[in-house]
């Protein structure tokens, strides 16, 4: 076992896209741990849907072996974080598992919002901090204008700043030696009681839950009996070790490592993100700080396109749950749907990786209902209740007052953009809070807005408006006043429950029209017009008709008098008008799906 003189903690904190995952190839590489013939781009990101949207979504870590010029070897603890803002929490107790962190910065595109954010992050736990210039090969590189943002944004020195590029492999040999050099040794007494923070983890089906484990103090080795100190549960040490990509089997943990360890665990459920870790018969005084259980924040209803296949998709559902314990899901049913699962998640991004990772690695044809948060409403009585799901809305008569959720919105971008962007912050009922102006060419708005304004449609036109320049990252703060309505959309008179959406009632009518107009284009024709409807209790505020299929009943009369023709017509008349008293329609699965575009892009 290394001593910890010669271990180095460290992570690579970025905006999305400014090239983690390739930096960290390159690091790996560089190191020999993969052989050339197995190695892949991105090869810390495990799941399709990673590789191709070119984001991480599960951090991993890996020990990478180095020899330094000195000739002293090393053994560098890499924690990969995500970089998404869904996934902040996850992010801080990696960042808390590490002495040091490589700060990332495009050269062709400078300090971002996540950048700021996830530096201050690394800032709270007094992580030594590397300023690293990346894609320094690209013809749009500016790299003093980057280093001139790291001074001024960051408060870093432009002269510690290393120049990589982690595409073609420049300066990765520079970059090993500042992680020696520049960051600290990690501290700890291996003969205390065990004290180690669960940084991550990942399900088995082989071997059940492996834990992602910092030791901060002691050490952990097989047969011992450890205890999670946020639920008292204990378990036995069956095995542990280091990742080398590969999980690799070693007979102790000292304090400073990074590793794993197997303990029979079934759930990941049963394994909280950010506990502490100690010995059962000697445990440690306190836990470690910074722990809190992850609560979502947005909700969505789930439902099978058939409904005979719920069993299959609620046994799909308890496998991811395996995998990813942010997960929360209850039993949901409608009238329109049959019976599906109401879910919670961490984002819009959690949930559309969730919808992906359904359909794909479970093969499963699902129907999401309209993203919604979670408002709290008070009711007369004095009861004051928490709603996220239209079909729990109470009674209007019943409602003193509602609030919703708030964000705070930092977004920053070049001047050029400047006006789009507060035009549809103020469209999204943002208050603007802060204008900073960074530098000539980029400034930093900060907004508060709901956190409902934000789910549909926000992103894809924040990047549309400023061709994909501008950044954003957010954070909940508390709940606000708001004035709600329960939309209800009718076909053929009749409500459907799983086209409902709680909105603001100003936005109320934009969103009935589009959701008519939407649907007027999916729903099929009938042999009898159908009325699309959005209402607000019986107060109908949009409409739109699919007009009706006419079968030519003329065809076979030919010649003969004008009323020949008209009997035939008026027996289709009435034939109508039996159907459309019996008749249902039939939404087909796109219905659904373009319910939730509330705007051409």
């Amino acid at each position: 076992m290394a001593e910890t003189v010669n271990i180095r903690n460290f992570c690579i904190i970025a905006h999305i896209d400014h090239g983690k995952s390739t930096l960290a190839d390159r690091l790996i590489q560089k190191a020999d741990i993969v052989e050339d013939r197995y190695f892949k781009d991105q090869i810390l990101d495990n799941m399709d849907i990673e590789r191709e949207r070119g984001i991480t979504i599960k951090s991993q870590a890996v020990a990478i072996p180095y020899t330094a010029s000195d000739g002293k070897e090393y053994l560098l603890n890499l924690v990969d974080t995500p970089g998404h803002v869904d996934f902040t929490y996850e992010v801080s107790r990696a960042i808390n598992s590490c002495e040091g962190a490589l700060l990332l910065v495009d050269a062709t595109q400078g300090v971002q919002a996540q950048t700021l954010s996830n530096m201050y992050l690394a800032l709270e736990h007094d992580l030594e901090i590397i300023p690293v210039i990346n894609k320094i090969d690209m013809a749009a590189a500016d790299i003093p204008g980057a280093k001139q943002q790291i001074e001024r944004d960051l408060g870093l020195n432009p002269e510690d700043a290393l120049l990589v590029s982690a595409k073609q492999g420049t300066g990765i040999d520079e970059l090993f030696e500042a992680i020696v050099t520049r960051i600290p040794a990690p501290s700890g007494d291996s003969s205390a009681p065990l004290q180690a923070l669960i940084f991550d983890c990942h399900y088995d089906p082989y071997r059940g839950v492996v834990v992602h484990l910092r030791i901060f103090q002691g050490r952990v080795r097989k047969g011992m009996k450890i205890r999670f100190m946020s639920n008292n549960s204990e378990y036995e040490v069956e095995t542990a070790g280091v990742f080398k990509l590969a999980l690799v089997e070693q007979d102790e943990l000292s304090a400073g490592s990074v590793g794993y360890i197997i303990a029979g665990i079934k759930t990941v459920g049963d394994v909280r993100v950010g506990d502490t870790v100690t010995d059962a018969d000697r445990p440690c005084d306190t836990p470690l700080p910074g722990f809190r259980e992850v609560k979502p924040v947005v909700f969505s209803s789930i439902y099978p396109v058939d409904s005979n296949d719920y069993e299959e998709l609620r046994s799909s559902l308890e496998k991811l749950k395996l995998n990813d314990a942010s997960l929360v899901y209850e039993k949901d049913s409608s009238a329109a749907l049959g019976f599906g699962f109401r879910c919670g998640f961490l984002g819009l991004l959690h949930l559309e990786v969730i919808q992906e990772r359904l359909e794909r690695e479970f093969d499963q044809s699902i129907i999401f209902t309209a993203p919604s948060v979670k408002y709290r409403i008070q009711l007369k009585t004095g009861e004051s209740i928490m709603v996220d799901n239209p079909t729990e809305y109470p009674d209007e008569g019943k409602i003193e007052s509602a609030e919703e959720p708030y964000i705070r919105a930092s977004i920053i971008t070049p001047t050029t953009y400047l006006g789009n962007i507060m035009t549809l912050c103020m469209e999204k009922r943002g208050v603007q809070t802060n204008m900073t102006y960074l530098d000539e060419k980029r400034v930093e708005l900060v907004y508060d807005m709901p956190l409902a304004e934000v789910l549909f449609d926000f992103y894809d036109r924040l990047k549309s408006i400023s061709r994909g320049y501008a950044s954003f990252d957010y954070d909940i703060t508390d709940y606000k006043s708001t004035e709600l309505v329960k939309l209800d959309i009718l076909l053929n008179g009749k409500a459907v429950d799983a086209l409902s959406q709680l909105v603001y009632k100003g936005n109320a009518y934009e969103r009935a029209r589009v959701v008519c107009e939407r649907l007027k284009d999916e729903i099929p024709r009938q042999q009898f017009k159908i009325p699309i409807q959005g209402s607000i209790g019986s107060h109908v505020i949009a409409r739109e008709t699919v007009n009706a299929l006419r079968k030519d009943v003329l065809a076979k009369c030919y010649g003969g008098d004008i009323s020949r023709k008209r009997k035939l017509l008026e027996k289709q008349k009435e034939g109508k008008k039996r159907m459309k008293m019996v008749g249902d329609v039939e939404l087909p699965q796109s219905a659904f799906l373009a319910v939730l575009k509330t705007k051409d892009d």
